[in-house]
């Protein structure tokens, strides 16, 4: 599967790798989220993604969703803190039909009024639904709290006081000033040739290259987060059967020497296998946890770690216990060769399976470029994770899990 990345003649990021299938992936990725929302307009950047599909120019909302269906494939969307990704699966006979929608949807969509006003109550319906799952829930509050004052502190879906404020002339305005090619990357996963593939990027893409749109990817990585006199330990009454608690810290961003290890060593400590750490010592030893999950998430200028779980109330403070007992453990002693040496393979072949699949891999192709402007090769991947040291993961641990570094923020 060779891979490509370029800039097409209209200055396109452009990454496109060739499978033998005849299914074929696109993405329109948009340097744009949260983090680039204010908070009268909290949640615009998701709103925004809802409209895309309510009609353009050429298409009312009606043809956009059956557009594709109708011929077997897929079209989708969704927003994190800082990107937005149109996306769709089709027959590859059908890539040309697919990557002139996802250009139709992101340059001419109209937002039409009354749709503003119907989307505006799915949505908040979607907050509602949202603020009926604690697991879910409290990790928004987790970013609040760690990120207080500072844009990636505020929720992707927006409040509700925030999403009736936006209009759309606020939608317009957002669209303008962030759907631009030089915010963009397209990645497309498919059996064609190169050239093929970069000539449908400008057909469908060229005509939306102008004068204004010059210039780098827009960014806040330079916002300062202030100073960090955030609340340590939060107890909130949410009337829950369990109790669900997060505890983590700020870790890593996309640009540090520390991400790959601090993923190791998250996926060591609490990561989807059975065998991590934590799930054996909480669910399995000791029964005090259905699940327990640790997460290691990176953004443009800082990043998250976190451990979440839920428990019997009466358990709380013993799985906390037992958590700050192994944080304390990775702080007090480097992991033995033969210990990295399996976490090493495992994370590699949990690398391995997740690129095998052609959609993921068209949805972090399109990533890596609006973040590092390239498309880093499996192989040199695998050569850094290779490197990691035990050392390293030591170093890490003595950064992420200081316990005057560490917030929690608990659901009763």
């Amino acid at each position: 599967m060779t891979l490509y990345t370029d800039k097409s003649e209209c200055g396109l990021r452009f990454a496109f790798r060739r499978v033998v299938s005849p299914v074929a992936y696109c993405a329109l990725s948009i340097k744009t989220g949260t983090r680039d929302e204010n908070p009268f307009h909290n949640g615009i950047a998701h709103f925004t993604e809802h409209m895309l599909f309510k009609g353009t120019e050429k298409r009312k909302s009606g043809a956009i969703n059956s557009f594709l269906e109708k011929l077997g494939g897929e079209l989708n969307a969704y927003t994190t803190k800082e990107e937005t990704v149109i996306h769709s699966t089709v027959l590859v006979e059908d890539l040309p039909k697919a990557l002139d929608l996802l250009s139709d949807i992101a340059f001419n969509s109209i937002f039409p009024e009354k749709e503003i006003v119907k989307e505006r109550g799915v949505i908040l319906e979607e907050i509602s639904s949202y603020k009926d799952s604690p697991s879910e829930l409290i990790f928004d509050d987790f970013d609040e709290q760690l990120f207080a004052g500072h844009p990636l502190s505020m929720p992707i879906l927006g409040t509700p006081k925030s999403i009736k404020k936006i209009d759309r002339d606020a939608l317009i305005n957002f669209t303008r000033a962030h759907f631009r090619i030089p915010n963009m990357s397209l990645s497309i996963v498919a059996d064609i040739d190169f050239e093929k593939g970069k000539k449908l990027a400008d057909k469908y893409f060229a005509q939306y290259a102008s004068a204004e749109s010059e210039g780098n990817l827009s960014s806040s990585v330079n916002y300062s987060f202030g100073k960090d006199d955030s609340q340590r330990d939060i107890v909130l009454n949410k009337k829950t059967f369990q109790s669900h608690c997060i505890i983590g810290s700020k870790a890593y961003s996309f640009y540090d020497k520390n991400r790959l290890p601090a993923a190791l060593l998250t996926n060591i400590l609490g990561g989807p296998a059975l065998n991590s750490r934590l799930n054996l010592l909480l669910r399995e030893k000791h029964a005090l946890a259905y699940s327990v999950d640790a997460s290691c998430t990176s953004y443009s200028d800082t990043g998250i770690f976190s451990v979440y779980f839920g428990t019997d109330k009466s358990n709380l403070q013993k799985c906390r216990e037992l958590i700050e007992r192994e944080f304390a453990f990775f702080r007090e002693k480097e992991i033995s060769a033969i210990q990295l040496k399996a976490a090493k393979k495992q994370l590699l072949g949990q690398l391995a399976i997740s690129s095998d699949n052609a959609e993921s891999q068209c949805l972090n192709m399109g990533k890596s470029l609006l973040v590092f402007g390239k498309v880093e090769p499996i192989a040199e991947i695998r050569a850094k994770i290779e490197a990691i040291t035990a050392e390293d993961i030591h170093r890490v641990a003595n950064e992420m899990f200081v316990p005057d570094s560490l917030y929690s923020i608990i659901y009763k």
